[in-house]
């Protein structure tokens, strides 16, 4: 009787460790994804272009490093996609690229702080959106986790500082918060597309998205004139390792994630941006902005032990 119970458990946990092991290497994806987006604004100060400048060669080194990568590898046949799939891959490409716009946009017109925590209620529109249109359950811990992980969020933008909150809010700052908020709403359907677009790999959604991105915005940079070379340099790293790698890495996770877990996730980047901004160019973070990367990483280290 004990070697019969003995064998069913050990038959149970040989079925159950892999998909387990799955789950934990998609979150690890996610990660790494969120991490490498969390060194974005780098290249993009670095770059020193206006934001329709920076999208644009963002998007056309991107498709390029895919296009690339996708011929060394022998995968071109991927990026060869029609009917309903190419329908999506170009919506999911306008998504994007109006997301960027909008909230590049928003930053000019605010601060990078203040336009990262308006930016980022999109990932309770995602986990709202999906239990609506895709039907998904959403936990309450998976709700708690993102709440508690957007806490952080907001402390560590330093929006408690006085000086922040006795601002005079002109018109233009208050349009600045209405583009970013637009821009999350556009955003949040992005993981969405991602799920359903199944027969598409992250490899081709990445490309396709670059390439309806540069299709709709390199007429300004021909216009107004190519970056010099310096900047075209960081143009060419954010293209190919964020535009490219990340989200490759992205899509593939989400592609698997629920979205209760993604929108938890989709909070390393803002994480890692405030870690590399203190690292890179010295802006100090007081307790309070400290205390806020703290909960944040409590939050996501909760979604990746199982939340």
């Amino acid at each position: 009787m004990n070697t019969k119970n003995t064998t069913s458990l050990t038959q149970q946990q040989v079925s159950i460790s892999p998909h387990a092991q799955d789950a934990h290497g998609t979150v690890l994806v996610v990660v790494v994804a969120g991490l490498i987006l969390g060194t974005m604004g780098v290249f993009v100060i670095e770059s020193r272009q206006d934001p329709m400048t920076t999208v644009a060669f963002r998007c056309m080194f991107g498709c390029l490093a895919l296009l690339c990568w996708a011929t060394m590898t022998h995968r071109l046949a991927e990026l060869k996609i029609s009917g309903q799939a190419l329908w999506g891959v170009v919506g999911a490409g306008l998504l994007m690229a109006s997301s960027w716009g909008l909230h590049f946009a928003a930053i000019a017109r605010t601060s990078i702080g203040v336009s990262t925590v308006v930016f980022h209620i999109q990932p309770f529109l995602t986990m709202a959106l999906g239990a609506w249109l895709l039907k998904e359950q959403v936990t309450s811990r998976q709700v708690g986790l993102t709440v508690l992980a957007f806490i952080g969020l907001d402390l560590s933008t330093g929006l408690l500082d006085m000086g922040v909150l006795k601002q005079n809010y002109s018109h233009d700052y208050l349009v600045g918060i209405l583009l970013s908020f637009i821009g999350a709403m556009v955003y949040a359907f992005m993981p969405l597309v991602a799920k359903k677009l199944t027969s598409v790999s992250a490899l081709a959604l990445t490309w396709w998205q670059c390439l309806v991105g540069m299709l709709l915005t390199f007429w300004w940079p021909l216009m107004n004139g190519i970056p010099p070379l310096e900047s075209l340099a960081w143009l060419f790293g954010l293209g190919t390792i964020h535009s490219g790698l990340a989200y490759v890495l992205m899509f593939a996770g989400f592609a698997r994630l629920s979205t209760g877990r993604m929108a938890v996730l989709q909070f390393i980047y803002p994480m890692t941006a405030f870690v590399v901004d203190w690292l890179i160019y010295d802006h100090s973070l007081s307790l309070w902005q400290w205390l806020g990367l703290l909960v944040m990483g409590v939050a996501i280290w909760s979604v990746k032990r199982g939340g």
